[in-house]
């Protein structure tokens, strides 16, 4: 128990504070749009350090910041295990997504969620009609069960699936969403801590040849990002690892090993 309320204080100091974001704008939308699911905390310095980071390393779509909790103090829990009602959600999100599109037909759509807001990206993805997909999916510290199918979000992202994940985030994903549970309703280590499984043999490992899974490395202590579950939030971190992907039109095993090892950290074209 003790465990669980060091993940509640935690939570509550993240939430703490909020300010406007000046990311999305009529010139930004035209260029693209991407979105950043906060966690269960809602909104917070946190996440808007996500925003900051992005707009930092080069993005210059619309970034806009989604908050799709429930707007009651304090609920953590209820925003984390109310799997319906946050697939609900999740479904109006990709109504935006597809308004958007027919607003937009050239611009790029990026989803960006971290720890339980990666749930929300996978089921925006997959509440896409079969005509309709994401350009690239970004999971920071994803509060989902390892063994997660990520088969329908494959489907509906052009890119494929980039998921940062750290050994050391044990607090909150491993002994927190043991207790208390992942996004998608299991009691167990998430794969922000452990990664995704992945198949093996048949269509699905061909699929998942598109999922691209980055393990937490000694060198990101110098993005302020240490291992731990808030880490991957830092602004320093999602300039230097995040927004080259969000800023590359093609995603791929070498791309990746080029912007980890700092050869392609600027390249890109802004999401156009």
């Amino acid at each position: 128990m003790k465990c669980g309320m060091s993940v509640i204080v935690a939570l509550a100091l993240a939430a703490a504070g909020g300010c406007d974001l000046p990311y999305d704008t009529f010139a930004r939308r035209e260029r693209g749009l991407v979105l950043v699911y906060t966690g269960i905390e809602g909104r917070s310095p946190l996440n808007e350090s996500i925003c900051h980071g992005l707009n930092d390393g080069g993005v210059n779509t619309s970034i806009d910041l989604v908050d799709w909790t429930i707007k009651v103090p304090g609920a953590y829990l209820l925003n984390l295990r109310n799997e319906s009602r946050n697939r609900r959600k999740a479904e109006d999100y990709a109504d935006r997504i597809i308004r958007y599109r027919m607003a937009h037909p050239e611009g790029k759509v990026i989803l960006v969620g971290q720890s339980g807001g990666a749930a929300m990206a996978l089921w925006t993805a997959e509440s896409l009609p079969a005509d309709q997909k994401v350009d690239g999916i970004i999971l920071l510290a994803a509060a989902v069960s390892s063994e997660y199918p990520l088969g329908p979000a494959l489907a509906k992202s052009r890119r494929g699936i980039i998921s940062f994940h750290s050994r050391r985030d044990w607090l909150f994903l491993a002994a927190g969403t043991t207790f208390y549970g992942t996004m998608d309703g299991k009691h167990t280590t998430a794969a922000g801590m452990d990664g995704f499984e992945v198949p093996i043999r048949g269509a699905a490992a061909k699929q998942y040849a598109r999922l691209y899974q980055v393990a937490w490395g000694p060198e990101m202590d110098k993005t302020w990002n240490f291992g731990g579950h808030l880490g991957s939030g830092s602004r320093q971190f999602v300039t230097r690892y995040v927004a080259p992907f969000v800023m590359r039109p093609e995603w791929g095993e070498e791309m990746v090993r080029s912007v980890l090892d700092g050869r392609d950290v600027a390249a890109g074209t802004g999401g156009r």
